[in-house]
């Protein structure tokens, strides 16, 4: 099946895997509700005793790396196209919500520290801002 859409994370290549796993299951869990169940193309799987496995994705995710700077490029590249988009930032980690909203508040873009980024959009649009992406390994 040939999905109209890419779903594509964009991990930052210098922070550990615990925190890029944090960032991609918050930021992904955020699309994923604004979006829907249908247009995230989530499907139950039962395995032969009946046991359900559900809100499974049959759309590919890509999961990519690079570096803060080029994850915000990668932001403000999706945002010009109106690619929808997810990012998190290093003022989402430490303390509580709270705290980190009000961190996020008094930082300006430019001193933001892009943990991660996921855009779903045109396949074509989508590939093209992440091109020069390695796969995240």
């Amino acid at each position: 099946m040939q999905f109209p859409n890419k779903l594509v994370a964009i991990v930052n290549k210098e922070i550990e895997i615990g925190v890029a796993m944090n960032a991609v299951a918050h930021m992904t869990l955020g699309l994923g509700a604004a979006l829907g169940r249908e247009n995230c193309h989530l499907d139950d799987y039962q395995d032969k005793d009946g046991n359900i496995y559900p809100n499974i994705s049959g759309m590919p995710f890509i999961i990519l790396r690079g570096k803060s700077s080029e994850i915000r490029k990668a932001i403000r590249a999706a945002r010009e196209h109106e690619i929808k988009h997810g990012v998190f930032l290093h003022t989402m980690t430490g303390g509580t919500y709270k705290e980190q909203l009000a961190n996020t508040a008094l930082t300006t873009e430019e001193e933001l520290k892009f943990y991660s980024c996921v855009l779903l959009g045109p396949w074509d649009k989508v590939s093209e801002i992440t091109k020069r992406f390695s796969l995240y390994n």
